[in-house]
């Protein structure tokens, strides 16, 4: 009976990985492929090998901009989002830092992550239009640490809220100050949780399309959502190389950014709703 079992783990296990898997191998075999070969009968192997795709994409389509744009909007986001998510959900999760209405204001940042993200990009559009910073970077990078935050102060205050305070009237009885106490008692506590949520964070961030074409206005400002969407137009549609040349490319931060901080993202997931 175990050994069926285990049969039918693997079979789901094989078949799981082959539906998640396949179309990243897909992507990238049609990335490398020739376009001769693209245009003709597609084996499952490719025929060819090339990376006039990839060297296109940044020669005519101007991908190195989307992608420093990408680079800039989802790192200057995620520092904000972080500084001002952890702040707040430290204090959330301390009855001594509370401070009248923090729990109403608590409600309404929880509120951006349970309503659609159109219904704050219309009120968005109109304050960046007012203050003519439409053409900038500014609305986009405001966009994501919006719906960042929201996210962070929600997945933190489970962590900081399995810390004792015993811990924390220990140090500042032994002269810590808020500060020392958060950088140097607290934040290492939680590393596995920020960890995790940065990742989560950054994921989102890149990957975001609708605030992008809302709010981006000047092709000199796409990110590569948007530049990847442009290459799906009607006009590129038969671009199948350049298309997964692009889909690769994007794929990587993402990849190497998972790669690296798989533990903290692993313990971080797991340690968070357990409760001592």
């Amino acid at each position: 009976m175990r050994k069926r079992t285990s049969w039918y783990k693997l079979v789901f296990i094989g078949i799981l990985l082959l539906w998640t898997l396949f179309p990243i191998y897909w992507m990238i075999s049609l990335s490398i492929r020739n376009g001769a070969e693209l245009h003709s009968s597609l084996p499952l192997i490719p025929q060819s090998f090339t990376f006039e795709h990839f060297s296109k994409l940044f020669s005519e389509k101007e991908f190195g901009r989307a992608l420093l744009n990408s680079i800039q909007v989802t790192f200057i986001s995620l520092f904000f989002a972080l500084a001002f998510g952890l702040a707040t959900a430290y204090i959330q999760s301390r009855k001594r830092l509370k401070i009248p209405g923090s729990d109403a204001s608590l409600f309404w940042i929880l509120l951006i992550r349970i309503l659609p993200p159109i219904a704050f990009a219309i009120p968005l559009y109109f304050i960046m239009t007012r203050f003519d910073l439409i053409r900038t970077k500014i609305p986009i990078i405001s966009a994501h640490i919006m719906i960042n935050i929201a996210f962070i102060v929600w997945f933190m205050i489970s962590f900081f809220i399995t810390l004792p305070e015993e811990m924390e009237d220990s140090a500042r009885i032994d002269g810590a100050s808020e500060w020392q106490l958060l950088w140097k008692i607290i934040f290492p506590l939680v590393l596995p949780g920020v960890a995790s949520v940065a990742i989560l964070s950054f994921m989102t961030s890149w990957n975001e399309y609708l605030y992008g074409v809302i709010f981006v206005q000047s092709p000199r400002n796409y990110t590569l959502p948007l530049i990847l969407a442009t290459l799906n137009s009607e006009q590129e549609l038969a671009e199948y190389g350049l298309i997964a040349a692009g889909g690769v490319i994007s794929l990587i931060p993402i990849l190497l950014f998972v790669i690296f901080a798989q533990n903290y993202l692993i313990s971080g997931l797991s340690s968070g709703a357990v409760k001592e």
